[in-house]
């Protein structure tokens, strides 16, 4: 029987993961380079991005920074290649880059009557058609792998609608598009996980909401509807993205795990 360790141990084996400069991508990053993985970080924002790698090299892991517009797919089917290019293999996917209520771009974080087509389509071209695109392109290393988990960062608002009580007297908004990507994926998660068991798992990581300097207003009304009376941290989600990557999850496959301190309880 193998012991704990050896399960989460993911010596020898490199991960790629999308939205590596962002908050949830630096956390996960950081959890798999504690495992023991080389790790990928793709990210759209370049000085950022090499940060983040300099930062996992300080502390001793192999990091490799690497710049592409995800609604490229030329560039983005580019990354899988220069990822197995740099380290001979690839083991692990984690797809979390995504349009956010934060991203500056117009007709998308505003009243849903000027919600834009083009940032709808925006949001699906970095959000969703990277998943079937990056797994498209990967599959023979995640096969050749043996351990190969691919992770779909996907979020409560795909499960559930959001509560617009939450947001009212805020300038927060949450478009439509958010919860369409965030929904298809965890649909694509399971259409994945049985089209390519039993030699890649494939599941889905759901975040519920994470403290970014929110307005007080609105962490108080999520504090109170949450039952864990507060909201996520990037430490609440080393353990899912460590769990779900390495041998610890071996036989989970088409599995949403929700991290969301009991949000979607009721």
């Amino acid at each position: 029987m193998s012991t704990l360790a050896q399960l989460a141990s993911l010596q020898g084996r490199t991960a790629l993961i999308t939205g590596g400069a962002g908050h949830l991508g630096t956390a996960f990053a950081s959890a798999l380079a504690e495992q023991g993985a080389a790790i990928a970080l793709l990210d759209f924002h370049e000085e950022k991005c090499r940060a983040s790698a300099a930062r996992l090299q300080s502390a001793g892991a192999r990091a490799l920074p690497l710049i592409a517009d995800l609604a490229d797919p030329a560039a983005t089917r580019a990354a899988v290649a220069a990822t197995v290019g740099h380290y001979g293999r690839l083991d692990i996917l984690i797809h979390a880059a995504s349009l956010v209520g934060t991203d500056n771009l117009k007709g998308w974080a505003v009243p849903f009557p000027d919600q834009s087509l083009d940032a709808w389509q925006r949001a699906l071209r970095v959000g969703l058609d990277p998943a079937f695109t990056l797994v498209q392109e990967a599959r023979p290393h995640l096969e050749a792998s043996g351990h190969g988990s691919v992770i779909l960062v996907s979020s409560i608002y795909g499960l559930v609608a959001p509560d617009t009580s939450l947001y009212e007297g805020t300038a927060m908004q949450t478009p439509a598009a958010y919860s369409a990507v965030k929904g298809a994926l965890n649909q694509l998660t399971r259409h994945f996980a049985a089209l390519l068991a039993p030699r890649i798992r494939v599941n889905a990581l759901s975040p519920g909401g994470i403290w970014r300097g929110q307005s007080e207003s609105f962490v108080q009304r999520y504090e109170a509807r949450t039952p864990m009376r507060r909201m996520g941290r990037e430490d609440d989600f080393k353990g899912a993205a460590a769990f779900l990557a390495s041998d610890l999850s071996a036989y989970v496959t088409g599995h949403n795990l929700v991290v969301d301190g009991g949000w979607t309880v009721w």
